[in-house]
């Protein structure tokens, strides 16, 4: 039977890079942004529920969802929020399982759910053991700002509108301290593979 490890981490900590690394070593990754990207594509149920409820005005002019759009939406009103959630997470949670039993049929034996708001969303029951990818706040912000091109305070709105990496630690089964090179990230993956004896 294959494992299932949950990978988590907070916004600009580095979870894509040490997702991007363990796929390089062979492991399934399941992604749960890119099973939300494709369970709102022209066609999909989740989609057709997401232009009821929210109008077709999100729409671009090819009938793809207009990401900018529908996120000033939900952005600014939480009950607007909730509606989306009620249509998307069931969604993505269906199509991570069948993405996960692919690779199961072709004999995967440990399987990443990369998920961003892993302990937020209450998601710890569908992986056997987890993993965090840490950054201290200042390093996160200041690659935050960088990346997204953002200020300090606009950075911060974002870093605090999900849980501290701080209380993450104490959730976490294994943490990857991404403040240092990626050398060093390398190292703490294959000591982290040696040590759960994890087999892609």
């Amino acid at each position: 039977m294959a494992t299932v490890i949950g990978l988590t981490g907070g916004i600009a900590s580095g979870k894509s890079t040490v997702s991007n690394m363990l796929k390089k070593r062979g492991f399934t990754i399941v992604d749960a942004d890119l099973a939300a990207r494709a369970v709102v594509e022209p066609g999909e149920k989740a989609y057709e529920q997401v232009v009821v409820s929210f109008g077709r005005d999100i729409l671009h002019s090819d009938g793809s969802i207009d990401r900018a759009k529908l996120g000033s939406i939900i952005f600014h009103d939480e009950n607007e929020r909730k509606k989306l959630n009620q249509i998307v997470h069931p969604a993505v949670r269906i199509r991570m399982e069948e993405w996960k039993k692919e690779a199961i049929v072709a004999g995967k034996q440990t399987i990443i759910y990369d998920i961003p708001l892993l302990f937020e969303s209450k998601l710890t029951h569908l992986v056997k053991k987890t993993i965090l990818v840490f950054v201290n706040e200042e390093t996160q912000l200041q690659r935050l700002m960088k990346r997204n091109n953002l200020t300090e305070s606009e950075a911060m709105a974002r870093i605090q509108s999900q849980l501290s990496l701080k209380e993450k630690i104490n959730l976490a089964d294994y943490v990857i301290d991404n403040n240092g090179s990626l050398t060093q990230t390398e190292f703490q993956i294959d000591d982290l593979i040696i040590n759960w004896k994890l087999k892609p």
